[in-house]
This record gives C-alpha cells, sequence and structure tokens, in this order.
C-alpha cells in the first residue's frame, strides 16, 4: 500500500463511543473532581470536538451523573463482587475491609464527598447518588443476609446491621480530604470492629483472615487495618 494513502478513519460504534465518553468523564471524576466534567474537558481528552459529546449528553449534568454513577459501581463491583461463589461470607467481607482501606480508595472516598455535595443543588446527580447508595446497602445487606443463613454471622437484623457498618464506613471516609495518620488504632478500625460486632464475630476475625486472603491487589493497598475505608452509600 503506498504510504501516500490516507489511512481510513475507523468509526466508533454509538455504544463504544458512549462507553469511551463516559470511561474519560469518570477518570476525571475521580482524578479532578466532578466540577471538572465539561462538554470542552472531555472533547480534548478523547481528541474530537465538543459537539460530539454533546450529541451523546445534550446536558452536561447527565453526563456528570453518569460520570459518577461509572466509577462507583466500578468501585461497588471491585469491592463486593456480586457472584456468591466469590468465597464464604466472611471471607467475602474480610475481603471488603482489606480493599476498601488505604490510598488506593482514596480517590474513591472523595469523589462520593464531591458527588454528596454537589448533589444538593443538582437533582440528576442526586438520583443517580441515591440510587448507588440503594445498590452498596442492598450488596452488603446481601451477604450479611447470607452470612446469617449459613450460621457464620449472627444479628438479629440483617438490615439495621447493614446501616450501621456503612454509617460508620461513611463517618471515616468523609475524612478523606484531611490528614488521618494520627489516628487511633481503634479509631482507623471503627468499621472493622462494628461489622465483627454487630454479626457476632470474635474481635480481629476480619483483619486476620484478610491476611491470608488473595485480594488481587498491592499489599500496600489492603493492609488496611490502620487506613479508613472508602466512601460507600450508607
Amino acid at each position: 500500500m503506498s504510504s501516500s494513502m490516507q489511512r481510513k478513519r475507523i468509526r466508533k460504534s454509538p455504544s463504544d463511543r458512549r462507553a469511551e465518553i463516559v470511561d474519560a468523564a469518570a477518570t476525571i471524576a475521580l482524578t479532578e473532581g466532578l466540577e471538572s466534567i465539561t462538554l470542552r474537558r472531555i472533547g480534548d481528552r478523547l481528541d474530537v470536538r465538543p459537539g460530539l459529546i454533546s450529541h451523546y449528553f445534550p446536558a452536561v449534568e447527565d453526563l456528570v451523573a453518569e460520570a459518577f454513577g461509572a466509577a462507583a459501581s466500578a468501585e461497588l463491583d471491585t469491592l463486593l463482587p456480586a457472584d456468591p461463589a466469590a468465597g464464604t461470607p466472611t471471607e467475602r467481607l474480610a475481603r471488603f475491609f482489606a480493599l476498601a482501606t488505604g490510598p488506593a480508595y482514596d480517590d474513591i472516598s472523595r469523589l462520593w464527598i464531591n458527588a454528596r455535595h454537589l448533589s444538593r443543588y443538582r437533582p440528576v446527580l442526586r438520583g443517580r447518588v441515591n440510587h448507588q447508595e440503594a445498590l452498596w446497602r442492598g450488596r452488603l445487606e446481601d451477604l450479611v443476609r447470607d452470612g446469617v443463613l449459613l450460621g457464620e454471622f449472627r444479628t438479629a437484623d440483617a438490615h439495621v446491621a447493614t446501616i450501621q457498618i456503612l454509617v460508620v464506613i461513611d463517618g471515616l471516609g468523609a475524612h478523606a480530604n484531611t490528614a488521618t495518620a494520627d489516628r487511633p488504632e481503634a479509631v482507623t478500625r471503627m468499621a472493622v470492629s462494628t461489622a465483627e460486632r454487630e454479626l457476632g464475630l470474635a474481635g480481629g476475625t476480619l483483619t486476620e483472615l484478610a491476611e491470608g486472603l488473595d485480594t488481587g491487589r498491592p499489599t500496600a493497598a489492603v493492609s488496611g487495618a490502620e487506613d479508613a475505608p472508602a466512601g460507600s452509600g450508607a
């Protein structure tokens, strides 16, 4: 083929192009904040005209909500896989706390803070935040119910226990923008301790179990008893 022949441009399908736009927006949301998502910013990142972005998302608010939803859903699927074959309920819960601690999830914690703040003024985003919070509660409550059914957990009310755990996680995650190095260990372990207490597990069970699990993440990201868990959806 002659080197002077113009290379044929490959058109992406509408679904692929839309997914590419959402992925780019989610990356910007995690690294720079939801306020940084604009049609021009996404167009520059993908090397396309802003008009192409507006073809898929006429209102930037829809793209902001979609970006948050994509990032939050990816977090949920990583921390709490829906597949019950991923281990026993206790192992899955230990893996959750191992993955949801440390600097690896600081960005997603900040994103939750960012989204909850902006959702006061942006109804589309508020709807997506509420939806993601419901998904979080449902996924964790299903895990707790599985544990109760199998005799691994003991709780009088799986729904209440789930909310108590998530409230503590959110409380710790709310400090993702501030220094936490001077926190006492009893504070940094509050989410894990709450889970063990509310589910009838001996103290230290989840931390000890997490040390023997292959989480698929670097050790520094999961060594976690000293770090606060990522934000979630209480």
